[in-house]
C-alpha cells in the first residue's frame, strides 16, 4: 500500500501539472504532457524503486551473515568499492562493443566485489573474531582509500569531470528508460541469489558451526551471499550514483516490525527499500523546487540519526 501511494504521489507531483490519467490515457492529453509522463517521471520512479530495492537487500543479506545490524554496503566501503569500479570507467573511457550497455555496471560489480573481500580479508587478520567494531572501522579505512583514489582521479581528469561529480553526489534524475535496461537484470540475478540462500541465512544466525551442522554448506553460502549482495550493490551504484545509509536503515526497521526470518525479510526489504528510496527523491526534488538536491543528501539526514542510534543501543547492550 506505502509503495502503491508513494509511486503514486512521485508521478503526479512536480514542478508541472499533469493529470494522471495521462497513464491509462495517452490519447486524452497533450505530447507534451504525455512525455514529462512516460518519459521523465515514470521511468524516475521506477529506477529509484529498483535501487532502493538492491540496496535495501543487499543490506539484509550482509547483515544477517555478519550478525551485525550495522552492516549495509555503504558503511561496510562497498558502495566506495563499486564507485571506483564506475569512476574508472567513465575516467579512462572503457568501453567494450561486447559488454555495450552493461559495461559500467559490470565493472561497478567487480569493484564492489573487490572491496568486500578486502574488508572481510583485513578484518580477519585484525582480529578473527570479526567483532562489529572491527568491521565497521575497517568499512572505514577501506572506504576512506577507496574515496581518495576517486579524488585521484577527478583530480586529473578533465571534460569527465560534470559528469563524474554528478553522478557520484547520487541522483536518478534524467537517467529514463535505458538505465532500467542497464539495472533489472543484474537486479534480478543477485536478488535470485540472495533468495536461494534465504534458510542459509536463517541457519547462519546461529553461528556457523551450528549452521554446518544442520547441513549447511558454509563457504559456499557465504560465498554466493557476498556475490549477491556485491552485484546487487554494483548495479545500484552503477546507475545512480553512491547513496548511502538504504541498506543500513531498511532492514533493521523490517526486521524490527516483522522478525529476522530471512523468508519474509528479504522480500519486505525489496518493498519497503523502494518505498523509502521513491519518497526520498520525492523529497529531493520538490523541498527547494524548481532547484533539487541529490537523493544520498536526503538518505544520509535519515541514516546518520538512525546509524548512531543502532550502534548506541548496541554498545549498551554490550555492557
Amino acid at each position: 500500500m506505502l509503495l502503491f501511494v508513494a509511486a503514486w504521489f512521485a508521478i503526479s507531483v512536480g514542478s508541472v501539472k499533469v493529470p494522471l490519467s495521462v497513464l491509462w490515457n495517452p490519447s486524452s492529453a497533450d505530447a507534451a504532457s504525455a512525455n514529462i509522463i512516460w518519459k521523465i517521471r515514470v521511468p524516475r520512479v521506477i529506477l529509484a524503486g529498483l535501487v532502493g530495492a538492491a540496496l535495501a537487500m543487499a543490506g539484509a543479506a550482509f547483515q544477517g551473515l555478519l550478525k551485525n545490524p550495522l552492516a549495509d554496503p555503504y558503511t561496510l566501503g562497498v558502495s566506495s568499492g563499486a564507485s571506483v569500479g564506475a569512476v574508472m570507467t567513465i575516467f579512462f573511457g572503457i568501453s567494450t562493443s561486447s559488454l555495450g550497455l552493461y559495461t559500467l555496471p559490470i565493472f561497478s560489480m567487480l569493484g564492489a566485489m573487490a572491496a568486500m573481500v578486502l574488508v572481510l580479508s583485513f578484518a580477519r587478520l585484525v582480529d578473527r573474531s570479526m567483532k562489529m567494531e572491527t568491521l565497521i572501522l575497517t568499512g572505514i579505512i577501506v572506504s576512506a582509500f577507496l574515496s581518495s583514489v576517486i579524488s585521484l582521479m577527478i583530480a586529473l581528469t578533465g571534460d569527465e569531470l560534470r559528469q563524474i561529480l554528478n553522478w557520484l553526489m547520487g541522483s536518478v534524475s534524467m537517467r529514463g528508460w535505458p538505465y532500467i535496461k542497464m539495472i533489472w537484470p543484474f537486479l534480478v540475478i543477485g536478488g535470485l541469489m540472495l533468495w536461494m540462500n534465504r534458510k542459509e541465512l536463517n541457519a547462519l544466525l546461529f553461528g556457523e558451526e551450528r549452521a554446518h551442522y544442520l547441513g549447511v554448506n558454509v563457504k559456499r553460502s557465504k560465498w554466493m551471499i557476498l556475490v549477491g549482495g556485491s552485484i546487487l550493490t554494483g548495479c545500484a551504484v552503477a546507475v545512480s550514483g553512491t547513496i548511502g545509509f538504504v541498506g543500513l536503515v531498511v532492514p533493521h526497521m523490517t526486521r524490527l516490525l516483522f522478525g529476522a526470518d530471512h523468508r519474509h525479510l528479504l522480500p519486505l526489504s525489496i518493498i519497503n527499500g523502494a518505498t523509502l528510496l521513491i519518497v526520498c527523491d520525492l523529497v529531493a526534488r520538490t523541498i527547494i523546487a524548481p532547484s533539487e538536491l541529490p537523493i544520498g543528501v536526503i538518505t544520509s539526514f535519515i541514516g546518520a540519526p538512525v546509524f548512531a542510534y543502532i550502534f548506541f543501543r548496541q554498545r549498551r547492550k554490550g555492557r
